[in-house]
């Protein structure tokens, strides 16, 4: 017994189709039909009334413009499936001029092609211009085609060739060139960088968001293969930067969902770097959201690729800051020398992206003396924190500042109130939108260790606790969780 079809099958609008004309009914009719019993926008609606395929709508939309001088058109059934879902996100807005040619090839007028829900989402002005044509004649192109013979022989061999060439065209055709390609990776390679500087977060997501954006409109055209697989790579990077902001901003499962959209570009792209990188930054969201074992999951993953770069110098250290989180100084101990191992190796390639997706000796330091505080070395902790920030170089804000936290908590370990006040006075002084929810979250164990030292009762430690819980009211996480437009919401 053969499954049933489901409503609105080929099957249902060719019988719906056929019983409604034989009975006498016009294409209006025809088309308002298809649209309360399959629930058909109404572009959509008015092709399958005509029993056009969406490719045969595309064809007859060409030729349409290609027969008037000065309308380009480069229609395909993509295209035009797209301006039939309009408005919905996966749709295209169809310009004044493809709805006037729409309307022209289904012999209707171009208000037979648009709902309320069209007509709240155009801009007025294309309204307007709509409103001010005439309706358009019937036109004779929706006229079914005459059958044509099949060619023969030598004629057979010619129309072959000339359809090779016209797919070769196509398929040399491209809506992205080297140059602009080039011109994404040097604006992804800034905002990567950019966002280490001293760039607010939410500038720096949002210019990220409008490119990839960028990025995503061109893959849904046609380009090369090599084309696309660099695009691939590049929404990839974009996505994973959005998912390390979004953790950083205290949004932990908007972080997970641009993690994931990023795993899937690397998986389209084949690229093992994007993979890596990938799974670092969904090491680091797994980390901060409290859940330390799918973090070492995640960069074991990674450090199976073999990347090159130094994402695996990264890898092993979020490895050894998730085993310490748990406690398991064993395991952690351990990756350490892989920390070691990889901070030696020579590196035969450098990062594709750089900035975030970059680990230099100053950032594996911070993981570095975070685990052997957190593993009862508080003295070397120390010790490695102090040398690493006497060094005049140029480093990452948010790196910098976990440095100095790690640093103050040696020194409460080890029962200097004074100097954990000035380790962390740097920190205290960031601006609102530089207090990432990471530092916050340092700072709260920060503010425990001390009330578990046994300078708990001293003043020190009691302006130490109260500089914390004021810091952390001013975070950035905590106004961008703020309604708009309330006191203290970050621009």
């Amino acid at each position: 017994m053969a499954p049933p079809h489901p409503a609105g099958a080929k099957r249902d609008r060719d019988q719906l189709r056929q019983e409604m004309t034989e009975a006498g009914c016009d294409l209006a009719q025809i088309s308002m039909e298809m649209r309360t019993r399959f629930r058909m926008r109404p572009r959509e609606a008015w092709r399958q009334a005509h029993g056009l395929t969406l490719q045969a709508a595309a064809d007859r939309m060409n030729a349409l413009g290609g027969s008037r001088r000065g309308v380009e058109v480069a229609a395909d059934a993509s295209l035009v499936a797209k301006f039939e879902k309009w408005p919905a996100p996966s749709g295209r807005k169809p310009s004044p001029q493809a709805l006037v040619m729409l309307a022209e090839l289904y012999g209707c007028d171009v208000a037979d092609l648009l709902d309320y829900q069209d007509r709240k989402a155009l801009p007025a002005a294309d309204l307007q211009l709509l409103e001010r044509r005439p309706a358009p004649p019937a036109s004779p192109a929706l006229a079914p085609p005459p059958q044509e013979r099949e060619p023969q022989g030598a004629a057979l061999v010619e129309v072959a060739a000339q359809e090779s060439a016209a797919w070769a065209m196509w398929a040399e055709s491209t809506n992205v060139g080297d140059l602009a390609c080039e011109q994404l990776l040097a604006d992804t390679r800034a905002l990567a960088a950019g966002y280490l500087a001293a760039d607010p977060p939410l500038r720096v997501f949002a210019a990220t968001r409008a490119l990839r954006d960028r990025v995503f409109a061109l893959l849904e055209g046609h380009q090369h293969p090599r084309q696309t697989r660099d695009l691939y790579v590049l929404a990839g990077y974009l996505c994973g930067l959005l998912a390390w902001i979004s953790s950083d901003l205290g949004e932990p499962h908007q972080a997970d969902t641009h993690g994931r959209t990023a795993w899937l570009c690397a998986e389209l792209a084949g690229h093992d770097g994007l993979r890596a990188w990938t799974l670092s930054t969904r090491s680091k969201v797994a980390l901060w959201d409290g859940r330390a074992r799918e973090a070492i999951t995640h960069a074991r993953r990674g450090a199976a690729h073999r990347a090159p770069g130094t994402v695996g110098l990264l890898l092993a250290c979020q490895e050894a800051d998730a085993w310490a989180r748990l406690g398991a100084a064993g395991e952690a101990q351990e990756t350490l020398a892989r920390v070691d191992e990889a901070r030696t190796a020579p590196q035969d390639q450098d990062d594709d992206i750089g900035g975030l997706f970059s680990c230099d000796a100053f950032r594996s330091l911070n993981y570095t003396t975070g685990v052997r505080l957190r593993t009862g070395c508080a003295t070397t902790a120390l010790d490695e924190a102090a040398a690493a920030l006497a060094i005049p170089t140029r480093r990452a804000y948010g790196t910098e500042a976990q440095m100095r936290i790690t640093l103050a908590s040696a020194h409460v370990a080890l029962g200097h109130p004074e100097g954990a006040l000035e380790a962390l006075q740097p920190v205290l002084d960031l601006a609102p939108e530089q207090r990432l929810a990471p530092m916050a979250a340092r700072l709260r164990e920060f503010a425990g260790d001390v009330a578990r030292s046994r300078m708990a009762d001293a003043r020190t430690a009691s302006h130490l606790q109260a500089v914390v819980e004021h810091w952390c009211l001013e975070a950035a996480p905590r106004h961008v969780a703020l309604p708009p437009g309330a006191p203290g919401t970050l621009a």
